[in-house]
This record gives structure tokens, C-alpha cells and sequence, in this order.
């Protein structure tokens, strides 16, 4: 939104399981002259997937190149049980700039986070984070402080690690009841993106879903090029709610079409 806000040309790239098309990522390059890349390294959203090390080194190379800036998004974190590559680290923070959050741990209240960023850029910053919201929310950063400080935010993940590992191992054979099918199978975190049974459109998933009070992601909010009208992003951590389930198979069965296909490869786009 704050893109779209600051008038900004966005360009999708697509994404594999190992990060984005290289290929399409130099195609990008190429044709449109981009300053500034976003992304997810480690449980990419939507998709759940990891940047490989082969593809983090290509996407520096080609960056490097290019004279890009790239903004590393990694608010899910510490949803890993084991660290991904990050392209900051990789990078030393010379082209990266790493950012994270404490608002998917703790609470969405908590409007807490940090940056790693080259030195010369921290003073200038600071100062725009002070000119735009006058410092800081002073509760949610002695709150983060407290957690890390005494230990209990560490064991806090721990236990939600576990209870989102559950979820997940409990909500994949259910959507395969259905005939909805995870793109793939992510090693950790909240979110799973799944391919619908052939010739189902998730936006009218979605419409049917919310007239029965229930809130679906279709995958083309997540998609630039609308490549994704076949998939639906799922929140493992909001799915032990039954009638999730009862609303799917109601709105697979209304369109003529059997729970019964094979799995699929996803196009989600992410600038």
C-alpha cells in the first residue's frame, strides 16, 4: 500500500519453492531498471517457501549488477526451527537491509520491530522515524525489551512453534478431504498455500466462504499479475474453527466439482 501510496511502478516476480525465478528476477532487471526489491527469505508469504543458498548468491550477483537495493522482510522469523539463508547475511549488509518484527509473536498490538541496515543510512533513519511518528511506541518496545531480557520470550516462541506445527500437521489432511492441495509443504510457520480442485475460482471460494461469516484469502490479493485465481492462502493458526471446513466442501460441491485432483505448482508474484 505504501508503494501503490508513493505512486511507486511495481513489478511482480515469481516465486518457486527455493525463492524467486532467477531467471524472470534478471528479465525484471533488464527490462524495468527497479530500485528496490522486497522480499521474504524465510516463510515467504504467501507460499511458506525458503530461499535456497544457490538462489540467494545468483539474486546478490545479478543485484550487485544492477545497483539494487534490497529490503529483507523477515517478520516470521521466529516461527523457524531451523534458520533459513538470509540475504543479509550473506550480503554483510552492504546492499540488504534486514527488518523484523515482534507484532507475529506476540501480539499485533505490539508495534515493535528493528532494522540492520549499512551504518551511513541509521542516522538518517532514525530521524525520519522520528519526523513521521514522533519517536516511538514507548509501552510495546519496554514490553519486547522485558521479554528478551528475562527469557520468557524465548520459551513463548518455543511453545508456539509447537502449537503452529500441530495445526499445520492437522489442517493438511483436512483441506486434502476437500480436495485442496498445499503448493508445498513449509518446514515452519502459520501459513499454507494451497491449489484448489481444477476449475474452481478462489475469489467465488472466498464470496461464499464470507457470506457464511467466514474470511478466506483467494490467492490473486497475493498475485500482481492475477496468475493465482486457482489458490487460497490459509492461516494454519485460524483453522481450528470446524465450520472452515464445512464451508469449503459446501462451496467445492456447489460448483459441480468432485475433492479429487493432483497437486499443482504455484505463480505467486511478490515485488
Amino acid at each position: 500500500m505504501l508503494c501503490c501510496a508513493h505512486r511507486a511502478n511495481i513489478v511482480g516476480v515469481p516465486y518457486t519453492p527455493s525463492g524467486p525465478d532467477i531467471g524472470q528476477f534478471a528479465e525484471a532487471l533488464n527490462a524495468h531498471r527497479p530500485r528496490l526489491y522486497i522480499t521474504n527469505s524465510a516463510l515467504h508469504n504467501p507460499t511458506g517457501a525458503i530461499l535456497s543458498p544457490v538462489v540467494a548468491h545468483r539474486l546478490l550477483k545479478l543485484a550487485e549488477q544492477a545497483d539494487l537495493t534490497i529490503i529483507e522482510d523477515d517478520i516470521f522469523a521466529d516461527f523457524e526451527t531451523v534458520p533459513a539463508p538470509r540475504l543479509a547475511a550473506f550480503d554483510g549488509l552492504n546492499r540488504v537491509v534486514h527488518t523484523g518484527s515482534f507484532s507475529k509473536t506476540l501480539s499485533a498490538s505490539v508495534r515493535c520491530g528493528f532494522i540492520a541496515a549499512p551504518r551511513d543510512w541509521i542516522d538518517g533513519l532514525a530521524d525520519l522515524k522520528i519526523a513521521t511518528s514522533f519517536g516511538g511506541g514507548r509501552l510495546s518496545a519496554e514490553l519486547v525489551l522485558t521479554t528478551l531480557r528475562d527469557g520468557s520470550y524465548r520459551k513463548h516462541t518455543e511453545a508456539l512453534r509447537a502449537r503452529l506445527s500441530r495445526a499445520m500437521s492437522e489442517t493438511i489432511p483436512r483441506l486434502a478431504a476437500v480436495g485442496i492441495t498445499p503448493w508445498l509443504q513449509p518446514s515452519a510457520g502459520m501459513f499454507l498455500w494451497c491449489r484448489l480442485p481444477e476449475g474452481i475460482d478462489a475469489a467465488d471460494i472466498a464470496r461464499h466462504a464470507l457470506a457464511e461469516g467466514i474470511v478466506l484469502a483467494p490467492g490473486n490479493a497475493f498475485s500482481l499479475g492475477q496468475s493465482a485465481n486457482d489458490f487460497l492462502r490459509f492461516n494454519v493458526a485460524q483453522c481450528g474453527d470446524e465450520r472452515i471446513f464445512r464451508v469449503l466442501e459446501k462451496a467445492i460441491k456447489s460448483q459441480g466439482v468432485g475433492t479429487s485432483r493432483h497437486a499443482g505448482c504455484g505463480d505467486t508474484r511478490r515485488s
